[in-house]
């Protein structure tokens, strides 16, 4: 790909991220409306920031203070990558740090073991500029929880923070108490309490967790969300293949099953197969920075334009690349990306991609694809999918991707993939 595109496409993202940086610097009461409007002043061929944004300096109705904001430095939780994030899926392996995890059999099931702590934190959403957060384990999102369809998922919960919390899960869970809501129970837990959370590993899919205390849109816009992905187990879907696709089970034949039972397999994460495919996780989000219920800030994977471009010798050698930079992939292999919409004070999100369309799987729960050939598709709260990708037939360059409210790709949810 010549330089020159890389060079303006670093641009682009340089000069949108400043002039969200820079709103967002001048005046913490700045909103949304005033960010895209001084886009529009500043025209798209200008470099500087926007001017400032009035506002009165307050968080929500009647001044209420809900936490410090303001720029800090280039960015305070460096042990939040991003581009780490995308590729970190936590099985009872020991794959995080952060979170104590484990994995054993009991009663002849597999258990999958995580340890999470709610905590009051900071988040950087962009360079600079911080978010004051709740936060599973420290971090937003939350950590990633696999495991494989029939597993026990056991989460020992233990709020550390300032408010009563949750962990509530999008599965087919069988046991009211379970369910992490205040009415269910242990309820709600405060500060210091703790509670041990186990949930049967079903079905198969891309799901959300989220804490379910009141008020919902304050405890899950503050950060209180993450993603579960249930591998489909293979033997399962070779016994009742009609479960995982949208045909009748007078239309199943034996080459239908296999089918099936073959990228049930590309899905798993303990067979071969799956390492044929490149897996990543974007959970969609959006910041209110001035607590008005009306974000300022949107992004996959909380930092606005993580996946843009910066600076690079185009060698694959990335200044600041820690920071900023496209997603890269080999155009040889197959991608899927698990996608999450964890948006609040909007009704949906979107993801779109750019000379490329792609199959959609909405929840993840079947092996066959709900949308065929698309290159858009929308999410309303809470909603996921699985989104498969190939640019095998592409040129090597960059592709950008984005969501389709085209304020939310102004104002940080702007990507590329580097196919390479």
């Amino acid at each position: 790909m010549p330089s020159s595109d890389y060079s303006r496409a670093a641009e682009l993202s340089k000069r949108l991220e400043q002039r969200l940086v820079d709103s967002l610097e001048s005046d913490h009461g700045t909103t949304r409306r005033a960010v895209l409007g001084g886009l529009g002043i500043a025209g798209s061929a200008a470099l500087v920031g926007i001017g400032r944004a009035d506002g009165d300096g307050t968080h929500g109705a009647g001044g209420d203070s809900h936490g410090n904001f303001g720029a800090v430095g280039e960015y305070r939780d460096l042990d939040f990558d991003p581009h780490e994030f995308l590729y970190r899926f936590n099985t009872g392996r020991g794959e995080q740090e952060n979170v104590p995890q484990d994995t054993y059999e009991e009663n002849g099931r597999t258990v999958r073991e995580f340890t999470f702590r709610a905590v009051d934190t900071t988040v950087s959403i962009a360079p600079g500029i911080e978010f004051p957060a709740w936060a599973y384990n420290g971090q937003v999102p939350g950590p990633t929880i696999r495991a494989v369809e029939g597993d026990l998922i056991r989460v020992e919960f233990e709020n550390l923070g300032r408010h009563a919390h949750t962990v509530h899960p999008h599965l087919r869970n069988l046991d009211p108490e379970m369910d992490g809501v205040p009415q269910n129970g242990p309820g709600v837990l405060d500060t210091g309490e703790s509670f041990t959370y186990e949930w049967i590993a079903q079905p198969a899919g891309v799901h959300f967790y989220h804490c379910h205390s009141l008020p919902l849109k304050e405890h899950i816009h503050r950060g209180l969300y993450g993603a579960i992905i249930i591998d489909p187990d293979p033997e399962r879907v070779a016994a009742n293949p009609e479960g995982y696709c949208t045909y009748h089970p007078s239309q199943i034949t034996d080459e239908l099953r296999a089918d099936l039972v073959a990228e049930a397999k590309t899905r798993h994460h303990e067979s071969p197969e799956n390492d044929t495919v490149n897996e990543m996780v974007m959970v969609m989000n959006g910041f209110d920075t001035n607590f008005d219920g009306d974000n300022e800030v949107y992004a996959a994977n909380t930092r606005a334009f993580a996946y843009g471009v910066g600076d690079t010798d185009g060698n694959g050698n990335w200044k600041a690349g820690e920071t900023k930079r496209p997603i890269r992939i080999d155009r040889d292999q197959r991608q899927r990306v698990y996608l999450v919409n964890a948006i609040e004070f909007d009704a949906i999100n979107s993801l779109h991609t750019h000379s490329q369309f792609f199959d959609y799987y909405d929840h993840g729960t079947t092996l066959t694809p709900t949308l065929r050939t698309v290159d858009t598709v929308m999410q309303c709260q809470a909603q996921r999918g699985i989104v498969e990708l190939d640019y095998s037939d592409h040129d090597p360059g960059l592709y950008m991707f984005h969501a389709h409210q085209s304020e939310f790709a102004e104002l940080g949810w702007m990507s590329f993939f580097e196919v390479v």
